[in-house]
């Protein structure tokens, strides 16, 4: 696993002679469990490839303490570089080498014998379907085949954990789709990633937990489904243009439903966005349901429709920091 406590870094920058000092990462805590895709999420800026090139020994911070898999950073990094591959945004391919030649070199660089390399290279062109190009040159490859060859030489010398750095930046949504599959199947032969990202889409779908950070600090850690389910539980729409027998209410009248299910124990809270429609709040949508339309029969509403509605990351970033991740 990999464990941060108050990791901090500070960068100098000048500025029409004046030095003027940002702090990128304020004191993050981290704790990613093993074999878990462990997803970094927050806007351009935010904080994520400084704290992935601190833990991957790329920078030293400034302050906290860090370990990676029982190697502590600040006083055995060459330990902890045994026990990761680490993927940069950029990625690291040398275009004036085949894949297989390529493959061979990295392993090679950590030490592997020269007929282990060739047998490693074989099996990483075949893991990442590179088969069919592995003997051209990578300045011919696409941004997805390039890609999935940045991550095979991540990952060729066997480590236990990953670290990518915005993985899919730049990949249709083909090549998007068929990276996760890569990175899921690493994950289910018992490697630890971590991926940051600024995709809300990527951070849901794939990883299995997320931190968002936001201006160098952490703002919430969770299941991407405990996150949205922690800011407002699941959004219930209720649509009330259908019969409304009771108390002479007429279709319309929000008033009388509203009232019906306000004091009820399954519901967090309702609003009226209009005079036809409810937004009802629960901690279980799936479960309120029916509970919904049996309240409101009592009450001789018939509503004309009624829909589950779960909330987004992005409402959970724009809950921790008032503004949506598009908004930086």
């Amino acid at each position: 696993m990999i464990e941060t406590r108050g990791l901090r870094k500070t960068f100098q920058t000048r500025k029409r002679r004046q030095t003027t000092s940002v702090e990128a990462v304020k004191g993050v805590d981290l704790t990613v469990g093993q074999g878990e895709i462990f997803g970094f999420l927050g806007p351009n800026g935010a904080g994520k490839t400084t704290t992935l090139r601190m833990l991957a020994t790329l920078l030293p911070p400034d302050g906290g303490q860090a370990t990676v898999f029982g190697a502590d950073l600040l006083k055995d990094p060459a330990a902890v570089r045994e026990r990761i591959g680490y993927v940069a945004q950029s990625g690291g391919t040398d275009v004036a080498l085949t894949a297989r030649e390529e493959l061979v070199v990295q392993a090679r660089s950590y030490g592997i014998g020269k007929s282990e390399a060739v047998e490693r290279a074989k099996a990483m062109i075949q893991a990442f379907d590179l088969t069919e190009y592995a003997d051209r040159k990578s300045m011919t490859y696409s941004g997805g085949q390039r890609r999935r060859l940045d991550i095979a030489l991540g990952v060729i010398h066997r480590p236990k954990c990953l670290f990518l750095d915005e993985p899919t930046v730049g990949l249709d949504p083909h090549s998007r789709a068929g990276l996760w599959r890569e990175v899921r199947r690493l994950r289910e032969e018992g490697m630890t990633v971590f991926v940051t990202t600024h995709y809300l889409e990527e951070a849901d779908s794939l990883c299995d937990r997320i931190a968002i950070i936001d201006h160098g600090e952490i703002v919430a850690e969770g299941t991407p489904e405990d996150l949205k389910r922690e800011i407002s539980g699941d959004v219930v729409i209720v649509g009330l243009g259908g019969t409304v027998a009771k108390e002479g209410t007429t279709p319309g009248q929000a008033g009388t439903a509203q009232k019906a299910l306000a004091d009820q124990p399954f519901v967090r809270k309702v609003e009226s966005p209009s005079e036809d429609s409810l937004r009802v709040y629960a901690e279980n949508g799936a479960t309120a349901i029916p509970l919904i339309l049996r309240t409101l029969e009592s009450a001789g509403i018939e509503p004309e429709l009624v829909q589950l509605q779960r909330p987004s990351l992005d409402d959970v970033f724009l809950t921790k920091t008032g503004r949506t991740i598009a908004q930086g």
